[in-house]
């Protein structure tokens, strides 16, 4: 990543509430989809990410493994850049 693209997403994310941090799967699906069970939220989330093309593949290619509990920031930002932010 060039530096003028760095300092651009780190000026986005000043005025943005959303954070790049790790987060636990269903904490991340139930900030993309409020109001239901975070379970349900996780499941439907996941059909979000694999109908992206390439998403999946992106996020295997940082190391996401299956059973995953957690998404890191790597893979958090994948994740935003693709579906937008929550």
């Amino acid at each position: 990543m060039d530096i003028g693209k760095k300092e651009r997403k780190e000026e986005e994310q000043k005025d943005s509430p959303f954070r790049y941090r790790s987060y636990g799967k269903s904490e991340l699906a139930s900030l993309y989809i409020p109001n239901i069970l975070p379970g349900s939220a996780m499941r439907e989330f996941n059909e979000w990410i694999a109908a992206f093309p390439g998403l999946m593949e992106s996020l295997y290619a940082t190391g996401l493994a299956r059973k995953s509990k957690r998404y890191t920031p790597a893979q958090v930002r994948l994740i935003a850049d693709a579906l937008g932010e929550p």
